[in-house]
């Protein structure tokens, strides 16, 4: 859903906050979900300590804030990269496997799965307002 709302869009235009002063943009989501993935998979689940890609301890929403319209090419290449990898990385495991996550506690990858169901539908219906809002495509 969130590919086919960038379809068609220059770098430009997916950098556009256009709602402002947020600065969500499309790119931005396009980012956010890079480190969500990463995030999730890779350091709750299986405890690796990996550097996002975008969110810094000083930027929180660097993902957002700092979206580059040159780097468009680039973020979206490193999305698809991303869901490859995230599925790479939990192809072994079951959906009742379990972990402990520091904010929420005890977790299993099924849990995981239906916060990031959440994470995607509710930005997804951003991507809609935004696409809608940058050349009134809809659907």
């Amino acid at each position: 859903m969130l590919v086919g709302k960038c379809t068609g869009l220059t770098g430009a235009k997916l950098a556009e906050a256009a709602c402002p002063p947020s600065t969500l943009s499309l790119l931005g989501l396009v980012r956010h979900l890079t480190d969500v993935e990463l995030e999730w998979f890779h350091r709750r689940f299986h405890g690796r300590d990996v550097q996002s890609f975008y969110r810094r301890p000083d930027a929180k929403d660097a993902a957002f804030d700092e979206a580059d319209p040159d780097e468009a090419e680039r973020d979206y290449e490193r999305l698809i990269a991303q869901w490859r990898s995230s599925r790479e990385a939990v192809a072994g495991n079951a959906l009742d496997d379990a972990f402990t996550d520091e904010l929420r506690g005890p977790m299993s990858l099924r849990a995981v799965y239906l916060h990031l169901i959440q994470e995607y539908a509710r930005h997804n219906g951003h991507a809609d307002l935004l696409r809608q809002r940058i050349d009134g495509e809809t659907g």
